[in-house]
């Protein structure tokens, strides 16, 4: 077996090699400066469409408009910042954009609390330093900086769990397009085709919340969670097939009557309300989002192949169902019990058995 065959998780331009290639063929318009796909191919990668005879899948599903935006933005000097709910697939439409414009995904840096200046300017290799003194052999350089020797692009996922003065050593970079380097006596000017997405959780504003220093030097999108039940339904189907392909999993997928299920336990936890908006809902400490009912319904499918007959049950929902709501154990049991005897099981005889597995389980 070949590594992409056992590759765990492709990056996006390795998953979806065939239509990139395709969209490379067919393509007719004209190409900014770095870029492998003219802004209409792109669009088409990232919201489905045709390439010759090659059909291109959605990989986002959501408000057009705000694709169109986000690819606007980076035909510009500025950069990009994608800022939403867990879940409403800011961490893939980056990655899908940086695979579609330039075929390179991979230079990432993952905000968190120890992400230091280094992370995001360059570091050294300190035996060769102390051995040699500054050489660019002994540099050690940041995807920011990678990104700008090639006119890519970089991305900076959760840019707001990082101290708000490592978040501001990006200002000068998106401001004057340089990295400076001292101790080498020279600076390094950024290629065209340069530039960031970045990525941050509404749930972190205020931990450290963004400058406006820093806030100006992105354009700013706001990804909102689907719109309607139908559209989280599709998303949630699609992408359970795409990962549960990946895992190998010896199971069928979850038909439509057990996604449709799941989303409408999470949408109705997450708004506070019964879809009908006849009663309140208490929701839960932690956050109910379609990522989770991905997560929920691939995990029912491990349960499913490994301990069953490969067919998903009401138990196998259960289970997932318990792990992703009762995570402040006490209070959210209570808040899922109060939802079980309120809510489901007065939904009649089609829930009956997902409402006492659930019940079983939360014991």
């Amino acid at each position: 077996m070949d590594q992409k065959q056992n590759a765990l998780r492709l990056p996006a331009e390795k998953l979806y090699e065939a239509e990139l290639q395709a969209l490379k063929e067919t393509d007719k318009e004209s190409r900014p400066a770095g870029w492998q796909l003219s802004p209409k191919a792109v669009l088409t990668f990232l919201t489905g469409g045709q390439a010759g005879g090659t059909a291109i899948t959605p990989k986002y599903i959501g408000n057009k408009r705000l694709v169109e935006m986000a690819i606007a933005t980076l035909l510009t000097d500025r950069a990009l910042l994608l800022i939403g709910e867990p879940g409403t697939a800011k961490s893939w439409l980056s990655e899908n954009l940086t695979a579609a414009i330039h075929g390179d995904s991979s230079k990432v840096i993952q905000g968190t609390a120890g992400t230091s200046e280094e992370h995001i300017r360059y570091s050294w290799n300190y035996a060769m330093l102390l051995a040699q003194g500054p050489s660019d052999a002994a540099l050690i350089k940041s995807p920011v900086f990678r990104a700008m020797e090639t006119g890519g692009i970089a991305r900076f996922e959760e840019i707001s769990r990082c101290a708000s003065e490592v978040q501001d050593a990006l200002i000068s970079i998106l401001s004057e397009k340089t990295i400076s380097i001292p101790e080498l006596g020279r600076e390094v000017s950024a290629t065209r085709g340069f530039s960031v997405i970045a990525t941050a959780n509404t749930r972190d504003r205020g931990v450290n919340e963004m400058s406006a220093a820093l806030k100006r030097r992105f354009n700013i999108i706001v990804l909102p969670a689907p719109s309607d039940i139908e559209t989280e339904i599709e998303i949630v189907r699609k992408r359970v097939a795409e990962i549960s392909g990946s895992y190998e999993l010896k199971a069928a997928l979850p038909d439509d009557e057990a996604v449709r299920k799941v989303v409408t336990i999470f949408r109705e936890l997450r708004s506070g309300a019964t879809l009908d908006g006849k009663e309140k809902v208490k929701g839960p400490s932690g956050v109910i989002s379609t990522a989770e009912a991905i997560s929920l319904l691939t995990g029912s499918m491990a349960l499913a192949g490994s301990f069953g007959n490969g067919d998903i049950t009401e138990e196998d929902i259960a289970a997932g169902l318990q792990g992703a709501i009762v995570k402040d154990d006490e209070k959210d049991r209570i808040v899922w019990k109060e939802y079980l005897d309120n809510v489901m099981k007065k939904r009649g005889a089609t829930w009956r058995n997902l409402y006492h597995a659930c019940s079983e389980m939360n014991q």
